[in-house]
Order: structure tokens, then sequence, then C-alpha cells
């Protein structure tokens, strides 16, 4: 299993290594804009030139991007063009508000799906229609829509929620609670539709294996079988969907903090692409992979213990 580990965060690293490769490669084409952005517009051609030897965006790329990466690996990602604000220490006090929010959601989806997916596959009936109908209905709906209703209805007309803004965790629970409850929602419905008929799925094809039928021979008791034996062996397959659930959460992030002004990881990345702030989209593309890479890596360790033959293969 170490050696598994091992070979999973080589790969990680290499895997960092070439998305902020090419995130150089794309934003290079942009460097004479950058350089005029931060000077005005009122700037000539040869003052660019200048404010472009003074950033160091004149020479050649690879020694850039070797030059970023030396410093990276020692844990200093530069400062803003436009602010001087350490990119680290930025990305880092903003990156709590995002995986809150994620967090949140993705833990309210697991158990949400979780609940629906297992009482549809063991029930059936009208248990199992409610739960495709949930599935479909967020599957149809835009999460930006979602987020639209929650606010009119929560926020507007009921006065329940605070419509934009972030209060911290150590500042007051109860109200940070708050500023994120229509955030969670909203993020959270894609994913409870995806997980849910995920987890349906792959209980309806575990109840009917031959394990089960020999376990009901033995007397033990149907909830047993379904949460104890058949939901460990169905976990798998949704564990995996619900990497890929964190990955687009994170990605939603980016339109959510929009929306209710939360001051995280998404809506910090928006505004540095909008004035290509080349040290903080460098910082935020090897966050966001470095975040992808852990976790992958631990829904793999969980896979390896829920079975062991899944273990012992690595």
């Amino acid at each position: 299993m170490t050696v598994y580990v091992l070979r999973r965060l080589t790969a990680g690293l290499v895997l960092a290594v070439l998305v902020t490769m090419i995130t150089f490669l794309l934003l290079s084409t942009s460097f004479d804009d950058v350089a005029s952005s931060v000077l005005g517009g009122g700037a000539t051609p040869k003052q660019i030139a200048a404010q472009k030897a003074l950033m160091g965006l004149n020479r050649p790329l690879f020694t850039q991007y070797l030059d970023w990466l030396s410093h990276a690996v020692r844990g200093d990602l530069g400062a803003s063009y436009f602010t001087s604000e350490p990119v680290r220490s930025a990305i880092t006090a903003r990156l709590g508000v995002t995986l809150s929010i994620v967090v949140v959601a993705l833990l309210a989806t697991s158990v949400i799906s979780v609940a629906l997916g297992v009482a549809a596959a063991a029930r059936g009936g009208g248990v199992d229609r409610f739960a495709q109908g949930a599935a479909m209905i967020g599957y149809l709906v835009p999460s930006l829509l979602v987020a639209i209703a929650l606010v009119y209805v929560l926020a507007v007309k009921l006065h329940l929620f605070p419509a934009t803004g972030y209060t911290d965790l150590t500042e007051s629970p109860t109200r940070w609670a708050s500023s994120i409850a229509i955030p969670v929602a909203a993020l959270m419905m894609g994913g409870v539709a995806s997980l849910t008929s995920q987890i349906r799925g792959a209980m309806i094809g575990e109840l009917r294996k031959d394990y089960v039928r020999t376990l009901r021979t033995r007397g033990i008791p149907t909830r047993s079988i379904v949460l104890r034996h058949a939901l460990r062996n169905a976990a798998g397959p949704a564990l995996t969907v619900l990497s890929l659930e964190f990955i687009q959460m994170l990605g939603g992030a980016l339109i959510i903090e929009q929306i209710f002004a939360l001051p995280g990881f998404g809506q910090y990345a928006f505004n540095a692409s909008l004035q290509g702030d080349v040290p903080i989209i460098m910082g935020i593309s090897l966050f966001g992979v470095l975040l992808v890479v852990v976790v992958n890596l631990v829904v793999d360790l969980l896979n390896g213990w829920l079975n062991p033959k899944a273990r012992m293969a690595s």
C-alpha cells in the first residue's frame, strides 16, 4: 500500500507540473495585455516593453516557467501584479471559504444520496419512483436557476437566510451556517441526482447477487444485509462518483461565489482571470490540481479499505 501511495503521489506531482506548464503557456499570449493593464490604458509600446522587462515577462518562456516552478517547490508562489499581495497567503485565506461550502455540500450530498439510493433499491415502489423523480429534477434544473429561486424564496420573501455575504465559522457558527445554507443547497443539486442514481443502481445489482440470497436463508435481518453487506460492496463506484462531484463542485463554486458575493477561491480566480494576474492564476492552478490529487488518493484508499481485493491488487 505504501508503494501504491507513493506511486500515486508521484503521478499527481507530474500532473501538477503538466497542468501548470500548459496554463503558463496559454497565459503567455497575453503578457502584453498584462503589462498594459498594470501601466494603464494610455501606455505606449515602449513603456509596455519596459514594464514587461521589469516584470520578467520578456525572458524565454521555459526559463520563466522553471523560475516559477523552482520558487513554487519552496512554497513561494510570488505576488499579485496588481496588489502585491503574496499569492500563497491570499489563496489559503480564501480557500477555507470555498472548502467550507464544497465540503458541507459534499457531506450533505452523500447523506441524502445514500438515504435515497438505498431506500429506493431496498423498498422499490413509491420510494423508488420518488428517488428517480428527485434525481431527474436534479439533472434537468440548472444550479444557477436553483440558486436564484432559493435566494428569492428563502432570503427575499421569507428572510430565513442572508442573500449574500459570508461569516467565518470562528466568528459565529450560527451565522456561518446561515451564510452558506443557500450556496450549499444550490451546489449540491446535481451531485444528489448523479450519486443517488449511482447508489440505487449499484444497490439493486448487489441485492440480486447470490451472497444476498445466502445471507437471507441464514436468517440475517434484511437491515443488516442491506447496510452491512450490500452497501459496503456498492460503495466503491459511489465513491468514484463522489470524487468527480468534488471536482465539479470546485468548478461550480466559481459561479456560486460570484452570485452570493462570497470571498472564496472561485471569486478570487474569476477576478484574477479578468485582470490576467499571472502569479495568482498559476497559484490557483497548482492548488486546484493538488486538491484533486489528494481527493482522488483518499477515494482510492477508501476503496481499498472497502474492497480487500482492490487493496491486494495495489
